[in-house]
């Protein structure tokens, strides 16, 4: 059990990589607060860990609201007396590709705001509270547009480049303070997220990942739940590719 005793959250945990990591963390011993800005998606997640026996609450939390990010991490430390463990995975995806110069304003803002400034706000509070408990690990959902360019998504690569600077910043700033801080950068998955773009260019995906499939969100995980654990404890300021191959090209 790689998180036997830890205490865990996990943002964006309503579905998808989220979900799927909630699930994983609970089977790796965690105790773990769903949060979602679907407070009910998230509460189901959380009662089907308890359903098999572990312990879970879920929340509603918008992650570009502060005060909503720091009653989050409060909740942990409530029900568990410390915070341990963090998934920054709450994202958006572009409402449409468009390139760069007809990406309307609010659209960047949107975009950024969720998956950047989300991030950073999580990091604001999260990391005081694990370097209270003697420290703690954090893994950013980046993406393989945080390592290469993609077509028609410039808000987003933007987006995501700048998670894995602000994920390196971390790890070096808050190092001394027993707080490891990785990212994740899944390639192409198998989520809602994803779903209208994998199908519209499945094939054209395809060609590029070496390993010639599409990824899971079980997968994925995986890949966090190890980055969190004291497996990696020598690990920190490092963008994991989680891709098949995909920026190896």
């Amino acid at each position: 059990m790689l998180l036997r005793g830890k205490v865990a959250l996990v943002t964006g945990g309503a579905s998808g990589i989220g979900r799927a990591t909630a699930l994983r963390m609970a089977e790796e011993g965690a105790r773990v607060l769903v949060a979602d800005r679907d407070g009910e998606g998230a509460a189901r997640v959380a009662e089907t860990i308890r359903q098999a026996g572990g312990e879970a609450h879920g929340q509603a939390c918008d992650v570009t609201v502060e005060a909503e990010v720091a009653g989050m991490v409060r909740a942990a430390c409530d029900a568990w007396g410390r915070l341990d463990c963090a998934f920054n995975n709450a994202g958006v995806a572009p409402a449409e590709a468009l390139p760069l110069a007809e990406i309307p304003p609010e659209e960047w803002s949107r975009v950024l705001g969720v998956n950047l400034t989300g991030v950073f706000l999580c990091l604001r509070h999260q990391i005081p509270a694990m370097a209270a408990g003697g420290g703690g690990a954090i893994v950013n959902t980046a993406s393989i547009a945080g390592r290469i360019a993609l077509p028609k998504a410039g808000a987003y690569v933007a987006a995501k480049h700048a998670v894995i600077g602000l994920t390196r910043s971390a790890a070096l700033d808050h190092a001394g303070q027993g707080v490891r801080v990785n990212a994740i950068c899944p390639g192409y998955v198998e989520t809602p997220l994803a779903s209208r773009s994998i199908e519209r260019r499945r094939e054209a995906i395809l060609a590029r990942v070496p390993l010639g499939r599409i990824g899971t969100v079980e997968e994925i995980a995986d890949a966090v739940v190890w980055l969190l654990s004291d497996r990696a404890g020598f690990v920190t300021g490092e963008a994991l590719a989680a891709d098949g191959g995909h920026t190896s090209n």
